[in-house]
């Protein structure tokens, strides 16, 4: 078994230990389909108008959706948006074929509350937003923390002590992913400076790329790309660099763009809750309600698939892991409260592991 599938799964077990332990808003209504696990169970996957082959947040809601169909024996169907005009036509015919029908995205987030409305006896999963109906599990996750670790990572790493973010648009869950970047950088480096560049779409890869030219010919040496397809433009402009520069990855793995320059990744668990939303209606077990899912959850996180950081670095990023996780720091979700934040030097916090003996000292 590779290493990046026992993560995998580990991941599935804790996000699906916070599902069951999470309470839901009521249970679904008494004329709902029962007895799912005996009949084949269609799982229908509405993406964004990026579609398939953004090798971001679409291909990782896929993985699942894969994974799902692999293990659970599910039918698995995917309904391309070709623009935001076919989201509801596009969740309505889902709805209408499906078992469960997943809205991968914040900008579905109206369309899905109508559609939801009009079945409400059929089972929805919409992902980065909340529509607050029994039939629907709405997943966000905790982006800020995962962004934090990846920050510190960043933090430590950078050479030049600039840094770049590289957003698609300013929706919550991108705002979630800058702000907390930037206090995980500011935290383990207080001399670093950080400038955020936003594309207006996650699509113009073109765009992506000057614009990460731009700041990386600006000082930079790191970009953080948390900018859908358009993300693959850090990867082009660090490629035509050369050594040096370097690109942290947003939602998942992207070595496939260029391994040499991907410093860390900030993870987002897409996959897995579609996955484990995927199982609940396989065993009739569905539970509607808000997922709210961070490190503790096992919903968000930072890695090093190519090993690129130091020993030294992956023990700091432990020690802070561990300070979210027992809530000695909780991380800014938007720039209010980070310009309000109090930044936590790393010699004020344990060793990853240990038991804090005092609370932990602000930086002056």
């Amino acid at each position: 078994m590779s290493k990046r599938y026992r993560v995998r799964i580990n991941r599935r077990t804790a996000m699906g230990l916070a599902l069951a332990a999470t309470p839901v808003a009521a249970t679904l209504a008494a004329g709902a389909r029962g007895a799912l696990a005996q009949d084949e169970v269609v799982v229908t996957m509405v993406t964004d108008t990026l579609g398939l082959g953004d090798q971001n947040f679409n291909d990782l809601a896929k993985r699942g959706l894969d994974q799902a169909v692999e293990d659970l024996g599910v039918r698995g169907e995917v309904i391309e948006s070709r623009d935001q005009a076919s989201y509801l036509p596009n969740l309505t015919q889902a709805a209408d074929q499906s078992d469960l029908t997943v809205a991968v995205g914040f900008l579905l987030i109206d369309a899905i509350a109508e559609v939801s409305a009009q079945f409400p006896d059929e089972y929805f999963l919409l992902i980065d937003a909340v529509v607050e109906e029994d039939n629907v599990t709405s997943v966000v996750f905790k982006e800020q923390e995962g962004a934090f670790l990846a920050g510190v990572a960043a933090g430590l790493s950078t050479e030049s002590n600039q840094i770049g973010i590289l957003g698609g648009l300013e929706i919550p869950p991108v705002i979630r992913y800058e702000v907390g970047f930037e206090a995980g950088v500011l935290s383990v480096n207080p001399e670093a400076e950080v400038t955020a560049s936003y594309v207006g779409n996650f699509d113009d890869v073109a765009l992506g790329r000057e614009l990460s030219l731009a700041m990386y010919n600006n000082g930079a040496d790191i970009v953080f790309a948390i900018a859908g397809r358009a993300g693959i433009g850090p990867f082009e402009a660090a490629g035509e660099l050369g050594e040096g520069y370097w690109v942290v990855a947003a939602d998942t793995d992207q070595s496939q763009l260029g391994a040499e320059h991907q410093l860390a990744v900030a993870t987002k668990g897409v996959d897995t809750a579609l996955y484990t939303v995927a199982e609940q209606v396989v065993n009739d077990a569905f539970q509607g309600g808000v997922l709210d899912l961070g490190l503790a959850e096992g919903g968000v996180g930072v890695e090093d698939p190519n090993g690129h950081l130091s020993d030294e670095t992956l023990a700091v990023v432990d020690q802070y892991r561990q300070a979210i996780i027992d809530g000695t720091i909780v991380v800014p979700a938007d720039r209010d409260q980070l310009a309000a934040f109090e930044m936590v030097a790393p010699d004020a916090l344990p060793a990853a592991g240990a038991s804090p003996e005092a609370e932990a000292t602000p930086v002056a």
